[in-house]
């Protein structure tokens, strides 16, 4: 894949706080490599799934994930709790 058609989105979820995800990064090209590189670097679980990410990068910095996308997240959350062995 050309690196500079890589496209990258992260999501917070804080279950307290926030009613849905929300988009708190999103990026192309470099950005995208770069926000790649930091979660991993932080222990976050990444996901590859181009489709989903090109809809979430289309929404606005902090904005809570729309309902129409609540069943992709939460297949991509359920994936990442049964990497962390909570699921």
């Amino acid at each position: 894949m050309d690196p500079r058609r890589l496209k990258a989105v992260a999501l917070r979820y804080e279950r307290d706080k926030d009613a849905a995800p929300r988009l708190v990064a999103k990026g192309t090209g470099e950005m995208a490599r770069r926000i790649v590189e930091r979660a991993a670097q932080s222990g976050v679980p990444l996901r590859e799934d181009p489709g989903l990410a090109e809809l979430l990068s289309a929404l606005e910095l902090e904005a809570e994930i729309p309902p129409v996308l609540y069943r992709s997240v939460a297949e991509v959350l359920a994936y990442i709790y049964r990497l962390n062995g909570a699921g």
